[in-house]
């Protein structure tokens, strides 16, 4: 379900509804020069490409080279990975007025009080 242009109790009851049964969820809005997105994609799975890392090879003397984990980019394997996306509802309901919050003030971007 895609969403714009619409009021922030709405959003979240859509939201709210699109959690419940699985079903993935986007909203977003421009005003100006100012936007925001927001996706909740619940319980998301996805597979994501990694470079192997080469091992260095026995007997060789020790050296600055050989502490240093070489990449081989002719190799990747897969990794299976799951996200846990929050709700609309729990994003907008942050606290602001803790230790926690300090750090994730500096960042925030200043757009998301602009949607508060």
């Amino acid at each position: 379900v895609c969403l714009t242009c619409c009021s922030r109790d709405v959003m979240v009851r859509i939201d709210q509804l699109c959690h419940k049964n699985s079903i993935k969820f986007f909203t977003g809005d421009v005003f100006g020069y100012h936007g925001y997105m927001f996706a909740d994609l619940g319980e998301h799975e996805f597979v994501e490409e990694k470079t192997k890392v080469a091992k260095a090879s026995p007997g060789v003397e020790d050296g600055p080279d050989t502490k240093k984990a070489k990449l081989d980019p002719s190799e990747t394997t897969m990794v299976k990975k799951r996200v846990a996306f929050c709700q609309l509802k729990e994003a907008l309901a942050v606290e602001w007025s803790g230790e926690k919050a300090q750090a994730a003030l500096r960042r925030t971007a200043p757009d998301y009080f602009l949607l508060q």
